[in-house]
């Protein structure tokens, strides 16, 4: 008997032993995500390295591991779809069928009524297997929540002892003894079979049930505009890759759309090591649990097998043609003609003015710090200087929706900071010209002349200036602020000397500090100051967020609105100023600005 047997079992009834016992044993992986807001939502921001120690506030383990596979089945019985009868109903025909099956489970309850089960297995089982069991059940059971077994990345739940958000806790339906006894002697591989044999029909009717519905991520998927964090891997099997989920109206099983996935990244250019890397370290779990059939120590050995397969379809695809294409747009110009013969793009007095500029942002950001949008306007001001830097000239011309991808805000948000911006006493920009047709509004940096003698004696900052870099999309502005700090200081900052160089509230950056430790950005020193941690890449755990999918949403409906807009021009170009004129005429307002070059647009994020 395991020696924490006779502990737990002497105090069953305390959540907090409840927690140590059973969250580690029943968890996918060891992170769990605490909720900020009384357990209304996890966001993927607070997830935490998973402790014996039970969290103040509502907390749900991750069900998934790293590797795309589960250790247990979660089956969620919701009280809010028909009351409590109907999940106690619900749970006695569940449990009885598992009786059936020779299965055993562990059952908690919730100060709401609601009801969980949990039916830990002995090998791990793939995230697609798992979830067409769990939507299997959910036709035999109205109140079954199936979501969190619907999401490889985000799929969560608390398990018993954590706190829930109506107060209370949640609470066993068993002994302890008993709970921690099937935890550790877990379903076996033939119980497993015996459940899926038994529900085939329903199985069958949910694959049926997919195959007829519109399949979103089919969409546009072999667009040669389509931007990826991977250099030209399609939307199709970049959600393979990251999210398990594939058309089985296109790939007639796993083996397949795995196969897809190496294909696609073969030809992106990434090397065998870089897809075992993006598997191992949980960034493509959808493509790492097509291998979990293999044993651990054969893994290896089958992806070199399939990926030689996919160097020589590649090949044989490739053999006699020539695949070389010209980008068929350009990045815009942003110098005004009639400041050709005095300010040279790209020259070195414009490098230095900009990084005599960014000290002028750094001296003036005082005035944005008590602002309820200031740091949106900071961001904003820095992905003006990204701008600059990236054309070498202190004259931008980059729309709202080039500048929304890069400071991550709506664009509509961002065309009414950057007039508030223009209209300050003393503007770190100016608007030279507004936009017309396809060009953009025209603004220059401007350095306000009361901080001109400042900003030239500061030393001029190392490194690049940022816009807000992907993975800040879901670390937040805070955060990437913090960040920012530490990686311009020559020596690591405490919390007050980060307060003080950020302008942050105390509440605020006591939050992102603990995002960016918790996701191993940065780390607390013995004299309790902060460092950045070198080894982490911004990079990939922007992959692992899937942070560029979603700009790359972003920038598919951007292009959308760039078609209509020109669409629009070369119909209504000669009667414009008369319809200028009649805001009752059918005219597309909101479209009425320029829209930059798709590869500006890409550039400006993963650059």
């Amino acid at each position: 008997m395991h020696p924490g047997v006779p502990r737990v079992a002497a105090v069953s009834d305390d959540p907090a032993v409840v927690w140590a016992a059973l969250a580690p044993l029943l968890a996918g992986q060891p992170r769990v995500r605490i909720s900020p807001d009384a357990g209304k939502s996890y966001p993927q921001r607070f997830e935490r390295e998973l402790t014996d120690g039970l969290p103040s506030k509502p907390a749900a383990v991750r069900i998934i591991g790293k590797d795309g596979t589960c250790r247990a089945i979660f089956l969620d019985f919701d009280s809010s779809v028909d009351g409590t009868d109907r999940v106690d109903a619900d749970v006695y025909l569940v449990t009885a069928w598992l009786h059936d099956m020779g299965a055993r489970w562990i059952a908690d309850y919730s100060p709401n009524g609601g009801r969980h089960i949990y039916i830990p297995l002995q090998e791990r089982v793939p995230f697609h297997e798992a979830r067409e069991v769990v939507e299997a059940l959910g036709t035999r059971h109205r109140s079954l929540d199936k979501s969190p077994h619907q999401n490889l990345h985000h799929g969560c739940m608390r398990t018993p002892g954590s706190v829930h958000k109506r107060g209370g806790h949640q609470m066993l339906d068993m002994s302890l003894t008993m709970a921690y006894d099937i935890a550790r002697r877990p379903n076996s591989k033939s119980v497993w079979a015996r459940l899926v044999a038994d529900l085939a029909s329903e199985i069958a009717a949910v694959r049926a049930l997919r195959l007829e519905q519109e399949y979103e991520a089919s969409t546009d998927v072999d667009s040669q505009d389509a931007v990826t964090p991977v250099r030209g891997m399609s939307r199709t099997t970049l959600a393979i890759a990251t999210h398990g989920i594939f058309d089985t109206a296109r790939y007639d099983s796993p083996s397949e759309a795995r196969q897809a996935v190496l294909v696609a990244a073969a030809a992106a250019g990434l090397g065998l090591l870089d897809v075992e890397r993006r598997m191992k370290q949980g960034i493509w779990p959808g493509l790492a649990q097509f291998f979990s059939r293999y044993r651990s120590h054969h893994r290896f050995k089958a992806l070199e097998r399939d990926w030689r397969k996919a160097k020589a379809f590649l090949a044989a695809q490739t053999s006699g043609k020539n695949n070389a294409r010209n980008s068929p747009t350009s990045q815009p110009n942003t110098q005004p003609a009639e400041v050709t013969a005095s300010v040279a793009r790209g020259s070195d007095s414009e490098h230095r003015f900009i990084r005599t500029w960014r000290n002028a942002v750094a001296l003036a950001e005082v005035r944005y710090r008590d602002s309820r949008d200031g740091m949106a306007k900071r961001m904003l001001l820095r992905a003006l200087g990204a701008a600059a830097h990236m054309t070498g000239s202190r004259y931008i011309e980059f729309g709202t929706r080039s500048l929304a991808i890069a400071a991550g805000i709506d664009h509509t948000t961002v065309a009414a900071h950057l007039k508030a911006l223009r209209s300050e006493a003393d503007p770190l920009i100016t608007l030279i010209d507004s936009g017309r047709g396809t060009h953009g509004d025209l603004y220059t940096l401007a350095v306000p002349q009361l901080l001109q003698e400042a900003a030239s004696e500061i030393s001029w900052r190392k490194g690049k200036i940022h816009a807000l870099r992907p993975a800040f999309r879901e670390l937040g502005i805070p955060a990437a602020l913090l960040y920012e700090a530490l990686e311009q200081s020559t020596t690591p900052l405490s919390t007050t000397e980060l307060l003080d160089s950020t302008g942050l509230g105390r509440t605020a950056a006591s939050t992102a500090l603990e995002v960016l430790a918790a996701w191993n950005l940065i780390v607390r020193s013995p004299t309790r100051s902060w460092a950045l941690v070198p080894g982490t890449s911004l990079a990939l755990l922007a992959e692992y967020f899937g942070v560029p999918e979603a700009v790359e949403r972003q920038l598919t409906r951007y292009r959308a609105e760039r078609a209509a807009w020109r669409a629009w021009l070369a119909g209504n170009t000669a009667s414009a100023q008369q319809q200028l004129l009649s805001p009752g005429d059918d005219y597309p307002w909101h479209l009425f600005e320029p829209l930059d070059d798709e590869v500006t647009l890409a550039s400006f994020v993963f650059r």
